[in-house]
């Protein structure tokens, strides 16, 4: 599907290294050279230094003075404080989409399961991540809080980066069944349930958190963002 025209060259460019960094083909730490990602967009230094601000200002990005810009990484103390401010959110998450979903809302939350049910069948690891996260990102908006969603378009690449630098490659992204369950509890209109299982489903995916080296990647930025 081609870019949509009225988005800015910038932001495309941080909507494709986010979406890099969702789908675990940017590891934390890596350098993002200006000069190689302008010649994989095809665009000036000076829109990749943009672009690479912006990432900045949500997090996803480390910028250091006279050493450019790298993917950041996060600590064991900042995955801990971003499932906990998760947890916070995603509560009143489901809260508001229990009280806010439409029939066609409901059908966009099955339609974007079966996508992660493909996924998982396809054995695809980098699209179940991706679309675990914009599941996620998917409640927020259905639940109507735009300062929520905000956080949570942020928080979402950021927990993915963390899994990333934390979980184990052949660990699951999300337990297979958790986010239809939770689907199932706010069709039923069941908000204690539909609460504890997000809660208890936010728990387990940090539980799977594991403090293990990253090896080193070679990344092709030509072939990346072609």
């Amino acid at each position: 599907m081609s870019p949509s025209p009225a988005k800015s060259d910038v932001t495309l460019i941080a909507e494709r290294i986010t979406n890099a960094v969702m789908e675990h083909r940017l590891p934390p730490g890596v350098k993002l050279a200006e000069e190689r990602l302008a010649e994989a967009f095809k665009v000036s230094r000076t829109k990749i230094r943009h672009a690479l601000t912006v990432l900045a200002k949500e997090g996803l990005v480390t910028l250091y003075p006279n050493r450019g810009a790298f993917v950041a990484s996060p600590s064991t103390q900042d995955a801990r404080d971003l499932f906990a401010t998760r947890r916070l959110l995603e509560a009143e998450v489901v809260r508001s989409v229990i009280a806010r979903a439409t029939k066609a809302d409901l059908r966009k939350l099955r339609a974007h399961i079966t996508k992660e049910s493909e996924a998982r069948l396809a054995n695809d690891r980098r699209a179940v991540i991706k679309l675990s996260g914009e599941f996620h990102m998917l409640l927020a908006r259905i639940g109507g809080n735009r300062y929520i969603s905000k956080l949570m378009d942020e928080l979402c690449p950021l927990t993915c980066l963390i899994i990333s630098l934390y979980d184990s490659p052949h660990t699951p992204a999300c337990p297979e069944d958790e986010h239809i369950r939770i689907v199932e509890a706010i069709e039923r209109q069941d908000e204690a349930t539909a609460t504890r299982l997000m809660l208890e489903h936010l728990q387990h995916v940090e539980n799977e958190l594991k403090l293990s080296p990253q090896d080193k990647v070679d990344i092709d930025w030509d072939r990346m963002f072609a």
